[in-house]
């Protein structure tokens, strides 16, 4: 049987990318430094692959000096949230960026946001009763 594992996307500042993700509740999983080949690999996530949940590997190439272009395949992360206007505003005191406030997606009757990342990827906050809440 087959599992996805992970999605990896470029950052540029490992630090700041990692504060962003805390305040969705994600945490550090595990990082691996590759000084021959310079640059650092950080997996992020709510539980991580041994718990059957796939995560974010961050690349952090330690000499890049120019942002990265995202191209026009990519869209977005998709979070599930207990409530997501509480969770925009979480990110919205942590200095992220809000670029869709918190409302139904059209007459679905499902409630999400848009946030992005420091590096720019956009991050679907979408409404799930379920969901553990954000620390």
């Amino acid at each position: 049987m087959s599992v996805y594992l992970h999605t990896m996307v470029r950052v540029r500042d490992l630090d700041r990318s990692l504060g962003f993700y805390r305040l969705l509740g994600m945490r550090e999983l595990r990082r691996l430094e590759v000084p021959e080949g310079r640059f650092t690999l950080v997996y992020i996530g709510y539980g991580g692959n041994e718990h059957g949940e796939a995560e974010i590997e961050f690349t952090y190439n330690w000499d890049q000096t120019e942002d990265y272009t995202h191209g026009t395949g990519f869209g977005h992360f998709a979070i599930g949230v207990p409530d997501v206007a509480a969770a925009v505003e979480v990110v919205r005191q942590g200095g992220g960026r809000v670029t869709r406030e918190a409302g139904p997606m059209g007459n679905t009757g499902i409630v999400i946001a848009f946030v992005q990342d420091p590096d720019g990827y956009k991050v679907e906050l979408i409404e799930k009763a379920d969901a553990p809440k954000l620390a």
